[in-house]
């Protein structure tokens, strides 16, 4: 792999990630632009030195991203006036950790398809979601 490949990976990975951001930070979210960039840089730095070492080594790697990412949600999701906050962000963040690690392995369009994904469910299912709460008796 170039060198050229290498910095269009970090670059792709933090700017997927970025794009996940601006939409946590246009809503007022706990995290925002800047952490969703270096999740996704660090994500796709890590897979990246994945391919460097063994097979099973990449393996290892990406489950050990999942699992960092797991510690960083965790840090996020709380508790307060009886409602749990946070999860949704926390999910987020360990999604674009995932698009990171998939653009350090070089899965371009489905790292692309997943953002654009995220983006759709994280803007447009909240409003969906206040739609059903509001006509469903079960949430009352």
């Amino acid at each position: 792999m170039s060198y050229l490949e290498i910095i269009y990976r970090l670059f792709l990975g933090a700017a997927l990630g970025a794009l996940i951001g601006v939409e946590r930070s246009f809503f007022k979210k706990q995290a925002g632009l800047r952490t969703f960039a270096l999740v996704g840089l660090g994500a796709t730095l890590f897979s990246l030195i994945a391919t460097k070492f063994t097979p099973d080594s990449i393996t290892r790697i990406l489950a050990n991203i999942v699992l960092g990412i797991g510690f960083l949600g965790a840090g996020i999701i709380f508790y307060h006036e009886e409602k749990i906050r946070g999860a949704t962000t926390a999910a987020a963040l360990w999604t674009t950790a995932a698009i990171g690690a998939s653009v350090g392995q070089g899965f371009y369009l489905e790292s692309f398809v997943t953002t654009i994904l995220v983006i759709l469910i994280l803007a447009l299912l909240p409003f969906i979601e206040i739609k059903i709460r509001k006509d469903d008796k079960f949430f009352e």
